[in-house]
């Protein structure tokens, strides 16, 4: 079961991540200036700009706010 929502997941992050990555590069932050923006190291910022990785919501939302930005679940 566990693979089966993980592999649901991976679109959401796959969104996620890209928007958040295009914002990024609007902003001219590199994964450097987010790394530091956010206290973390740049690998961890490689962790959350990618999909297949197991990032914490926070983490994103963290991330998100340092380019303007919020992330906004809802259950449809």
């Amino acid at each position: 079961m566990l693979a089966r929502e993980q592999a649901r997941a991976r679109p959401v992050k796959e969104v996620v991540a890209s928007q958040l990555a295009a914002a990024m590069r609007r902003k001219k932050i590199s994964k450097a200036r987010m790394a530091a923006l956010l206290k973390t190291s740049r690998s961890q910022v490689d962790r959350i700009l990618d999909p297949k990785r197991d990032v914490t919501l926070s983490s994103m939302e963290r991330a998100a706010g340092f380019v303007g930005k919020r992330v906004v679940i809802e259950l449809v």
